[in-house]
């Protein structure tokens, strides 16, 4: 099987940060097994594979080393970063077929990509104590006016407030722990946050997902848009500031990277969740 993968950084705050993707822009030959071998082979936590598709402009796939997954931001916006790049397609609109619905992605002149992810959905708040065992913390590295709750906009995560950076940092995760609680919940994994930041950003996060193989990862394109959600829903920002939002994460791995996100809101509730983000050829 001779296939064509190409690598690239999304959403990158520079050319060594970022989260790598693997992406087949010709996967109509492909079978499931075929696409799982090549995603366990390119090692990445997520590749997307590219396919014709008679409900939209594109159907894509998204593998992690071990499963396949409804939906990939970072892949997505290596995706469709490699296809303007190429000359695939132009700035413009187009709409991708993903096992989480048909979604748009815009492509801004810049090649920034941004996709549209579902409207968000609030599920179960979880005890901090069950959690804090899991991330070998206290209690008391959380923030005491934030829950620790399961939201999704097309992936469901455990969304846990941390104090500050240097709480955030020290953590060191039982993985055994968080495979079985993301079993329980039925969730991809955990997505830390503070709003303490390094740029001034919405949050500064880290993401782990020992379930589907990946310890933790540089950027989550996903995760960021719910956890923009989620801050709107507990009144940490403002509708205004819900257009422009920024978030940092990949640090704690020395990949610095930086995930756009702009919420629609309409009547005080999300009508739309947009992420975007820039990515570079490996």
């Amino acid at each position: 099987m001779n296939v064509k993968v190409y690598t690239l950084n999304a959403f990158a705050k520079s050319k060594k940060g970022g989260n790598p993707a693997g992406v087949v822009i010709d996967a109509d030959s492909l079978s499931k097994k075929d696409m799982q071998i090549i995603a366990k082979k390119v090692g990445f936590s997520e590749t997307a594979f590219v396919q014709k598709s008679d409900k939209a402009d594109f159907k894509v796939r998204f593998f992690t080393p071990n499963k396949e997954i409804d939906l990939c931001g970072h892949a997505t916006i290596a995706t469709f970063y490699l296809l303007a790049k190429k000359g695939i397609i132009k700035p413009g609109n187009y709409t991708q077929e993903t096992k989480a619905g048909i979604l748009n992605v815009e492509i801004k002149k810049d090649k920034t990509a941004f996709m549209e992810q579902n409207r968000p959905k609030f599920s179960e708040i979880i005890s901090k104590k069950e959690i804090a065992k899991s991330l070998n913390v206290s209690e008391a590295a959380f923030p005491p006016n934030l829950p620790i709750q399961i939201v999704s906009t097309g992936l469901k995560e455990i969304f846990i407030p941390i104090n500050s950076i240097k709480e955030l940092h020290k953590i060191k995760p039982n993985f055994p722990k968080i495979i079985k609680i993301s079993k329980k919940y039925g969730v991809v994994g955990y997505h830390l946050f503070t709003l303490e930041t390094k740029f001034k950003s919405a949050a500064h996060c880290r993401n782990f997902a020992p379930l589907y193989g990946v310890p933790e990862e540089s950027a989550t394109g996903t995760a960021n848009g719910a956890l923009a959600c989620y801050l709107f829903e507990n009144k940490m920002i403002t509708k205004k500031q819900a257009k422009n939002l920024i978030f940092e994460q990949g640090y704690s791995m020395d990949r610095p990277s930086e995930v756009l996100v702009s919420l629609d809101i309409k009547n005080n509730k999300i009508a739309k969740v947009k992420v975007g983000g820039i990515a570079f050829l490996q």
